[in-house]
């Protein structure tokens, strides 16, 4: 009898083991053009992976927070949140600020991110930085072991981390 219950309990658990989602993690991404991220976002959305947030996410990366549930979110203590007003090139070649991107972008941010940006006078040209425990007191924290924390990824590019089976252990629940 106890062998046939550790055999259940070992099927089981290679049965769980095998529905798994991916891992993508955010480390230096400075943000671009808002529809090609709201694009990527509304992929990973139903892709089901987990989002690790383990270095700078500025800009229209952090249309991220909008996008992805809470609950498929964590950062770690690298994790760096970059926000500021959408803006467009005027006539001379300057940046001007564009009201109607920026307060499309400020919509998609979960109430507690509006809070804080609120509290720090609402998104301007200026970047605010949201990181620390600050950062920490609204997003679950995750740990990467140390492998995976020094890997690098191309600039401006999102890249998807091995299966989760290989990151099982980086992600506190």
């Amino acid at each position: 009898m106890k062998f046939l219950t550790g055999l259940l309990a070992a099927v089981l658990l290679i049965a769980a083991m095998g529905a798994s989602h991916a891992v993508v993690r955010i480390a230096d991404d400075r943000g671009g053009r808002i529809g090609t991220y709201v694009d990527r976002y509304q992929d990973l959305r139903q892709s089901g992976d987990t989002v690790i947030i383990d270095g700078l996410c500025a800009s229209a990366c952090t249309i991220v927070l909008g996008a992805i549930p809470h609950d498929r979110i964590c950062v770690t203590s690298h994790a760096t949140l970059g926000f500021h007003a959408a803006w467009d090139f005027g006539t001379n070649g300057r940046a001007v600020t564009n009201a109607e991107a920026t307060q499309m972008l400020y919509a998609m941010y979960p109430s507690q991110v509006k809070r804080w940006i609120n509290q720090r006078g609402g998104l301007t040209p200026h970047m605010l930085f949201l990181k620390g425990r600050q950062l920490q007191s609204m997003y679950k924290p995750c740990y990467l072991d140390a492998q995976a924390s020094a890997i690098k990824p191309p600039r401006g590019s999102v890249p998807r981390a091995e299966q989760l089976e290989s990151a099982r252990g980086q992600l506190l629940h």
